[in-house]
């Protein structure tokens, strides 16, 4: 009989982790032209900042930077290995922060610290919430977030009742520095848009239009993309047996293509500042079609004469245009079925006078 190896990772479980526990992630990603233009086969994104080297330098850029919601999942996909592999669903995020600009070629790494442990009264799983940052190859921070996840327990007969959550900032802070060159003037024909800062009004819903149909194909290639090997994403034969009878969706391609879908409208919001908080609501497969609306939350002045800042709501939904719901949640307030997220976040915009 041959010797059962130790060596294989599991991958960690609820009873694994404890509070104020650090994590190395292992496998810093260097990014390529080709991780750039399968992002935008898999989510359509059209924001002319991260599609054009002439847009960039006209805005001041040495060279074009790379979408910051696909910087997001490289450097996101270097926690799921220790965080969530034995994930039963990914729950939301909350304070993520955009500090410096990335560009293919950089590469990126992941540190996270354990901040939050509750277990569920089920007894079978808990959730686990972490404080990660992503660094580039000259240790510049390039992404800074907060998260949690339901987790698997490997014991389900112990119960540790143990039940620390942290708090989280209802939006994450705007600094006096942000790191974009300044803006003298916006080429409207390349952005496709002529709206800006001045343009939009608090309390203002924009319905695009337009709806994305995911197939296994998409989304299966994006998350191997990502290094997301969370195993509901991946084990169609495992999760065959579960409740929900398929593979899940990983969420941050939800997240991707409610940006994408955003574009218009908002052709001249190319640069995300932050994601205040956000929530999954329901789970997303393969074949789903995802509309999206946005609402005004904020416009928020800053020192800089060339930018101002709009906090944004996005509701996404699938199957269902999202002109034909008027609020996410019902009476009761839950969510509605077929709303797939809720993403309160942040962008920066350019004032009107640097339009030409």
């Amino acid at each position: 009989m041959s010797k059962i190896s130790t060596k294989i990772n599991m991958g960690n479980f609820f009873e694994d982790f404890f509070m104020g526990q650090e994590i190395v992630h292992p496998l810093p990603r260097t990014i390529s032209e080709g991780d750039v233009s399968l992002y935008i086969a898999f989510t359509g994104s059209r924001f002319a900042l991260h599609s054009s080297d002439i847009v960039a330098k006209e805005l001041g850029y040495e060279k074009r930077p790379i979408d910051d919601i696909l910087m997001f999942h490289l450097t996101f996909g270097k926690s799921v290995q220790d965080i969530s592999l034995n994930a039963i669903a990914n729950l939301g995020y909350a304070e993520i922060r955009f500090p410096t600009s990335v560009y293919v070629g950089d590469t990126v790494s992941m540190s996270s610290t354990v901040i939050g442990l509750k277990e569920n009264s089920n007894g079978k799983s808990g959730v686990v919430y972490v404080h990660s940052i992503g660094k580039n190859q000259r240790d510049e921070e390039v992404l800074n977030f907060k998260r949690w996840v339901m987790v698997h327990k490997r014991d389900t007969q112990t119960l540790s009742k143990i039940s620390e959550i942290p708090s989280f900032k209802e939006a994450t802070p705007i600094l006096e520095k942000i790191n974009i060159p300044k803006i003298d003037e916006v080429n409207t024909d390349a952005t496709g848009g002529k709206f800006f800062f001045e343009d939009y009004e608090v309390g203002e819903r924009l319905n695009h239009p337009e709806g994305i149909t995911i197939d296994n194909s998409d989304h299966t290639l994006a998350t191997k993309l990502y290094q997301n090997n969370a195993k509901v994403h991946f084990n169609d034969h495992m999760m065959k047996s579960s409740p929900m009878g398929q593979r899940l969706m990983y969420g941050g391609i939800i997240i991707s293509i409610a940006r994408a879908i955003s574009f218009n409208g908002l052709q001249n919001a190319q640069w995300v500042y932050a994601i205040n908080s956000g929530a999954h609501c329901n789970p997303t497969y393969a074949g789903d079609t995802i509309y999206a609306y946005t609402e005004i939350l904020e416009k928020l002045e800053h020192s800089r004469e060339d930018i101002g800042l709009l906090r944004l709501r996005t509701i996404a939904v699938k199957n269902q245009a999202s002109s034909e719901i008027e609020q996410p949640k019902d009476e009761e307030g839950k969510y509605l079925k077929n709303v797939v997220l809720d993403l309160d976040y942040t962008v920066i915009i350019p004032k009107k006078k640097t339009g030409k």
